[in-house]
């Protein structure tokens, strides 16, 4: 089961390696601006128009996702398996629930800051360190959140680091920090404003080594007025770790509270 844990932690849902930037020296340019406003006036004209390129409200309101599709995952850059059926339900902005296998037998649950594996065999919680803290470092650093959180929050801090080249294409470069000094880069599609690419860094604290995980977005298809990645790939400390193939999408279906409590959990393979 722990395998099929994996593969969830994989579908939750980036590209250079570095920490996270520094603000720009003050002074003035030539409109009499001071450099540090003028890169973040900037920075907010890129992400303003990576969320109007992604549906603008029709993404921002978003209450709930549904999808269905197929994800490998890879160890050290190798894949370990012949990829597995899913089907996923998310309601925004903390609850999460992925069936995997073409029985649709396994299920994984998050609820909040909590987390569950339902099998045949019953419930059972999700281990701390090597299940629920690596799903909800990546649901905190997730393109979503911060898109639609992190970019209201006060304290933010936002850093325009200039073109690039990200996934072979043409990107703007945008970091987004937030009060925790906690740091995410965005590469922005410079023709269609889409996100590309997204890293973030973290360091484990066991060991105090520093880890960065990355994730390409491709094959955007409109569904609801929302850009909508069909195609995304996974890298931890540079090695590929997974990739997820969507075969549909949607949003807004009304997905039930019942669904995230694992006490009612089904594992009937019904569809829903």
């Amino acid at each position: 089961m722990m395998r099929y844990f994996l593969i969830a932690l994989l579908l939750t849902s980036i590209a250079f390696t570095q920490e996270p930037p520094t603000a720009p020296a003050e002074g003035n340019n030539a409109q009499g601006i001071p450099v540090d406003q003028e890169n973040s006036r900037k920075a907010r004209a890129a992400l303003d128009q990576a969320i109007k390129a992604l549906g603008g409200p029709a993404y921002l309101n978003a209450q709930d996702m549904t999808l269905e599709g197929r994800s490998y995952s890879f160890h050290r850059g190798e894949p370990n398996s012949y990829g597995t059926l899913f089907w996923r339900f998310r309601k925004f902005p903390d609850k999460d629930r992925i069936e995997l296998t073409k029985k649709r037998d396994v299920i994984q649950i998050f609820n909040g800051n909590k987390g569950y594996e339902v099998t045949y065999k019953g419930v059972r919680d999700a281990d701390d360190k090597e299940q629920l803290q690596p799903y909800l470092r990546r649901r905190h650093f997730s393109l979503d959140s911060v898109l639609r959180q992190w970019l209201n929050q006060p304290g933010i801090a936002l850093f325009y680091e200039g073109q690039t080249v990200a996934a072979q294409k043409q990107v703007e470069q945008v970091t987004v920090m937030n009060s925790s000094n906690e740091a995410v880069t965005l590469y922005l599609d410079f023709n269609t404003h889409l996100p590309v690419k997204k890293s973030f860094a973290w360091r484990d604290p066991t060991d105090k080594q520093r880890n960065v995980e990355e994730e390409i977005f491709d094959n955007y298809r409109p569904i609801q007025n929302v850009m909508t990645p069909f195609d995304t790939t996974r890298f931890y400390n540079g090695d590929m770790a997974a990739q997820a193939f969507l075969t549909s999408a949607s949003y807004n279906q009304g997905v039930s509270d019942d669904l995230f409590d694992p006490k009612t959990a089904s594992i009937s393979g019904k569809k829903r």
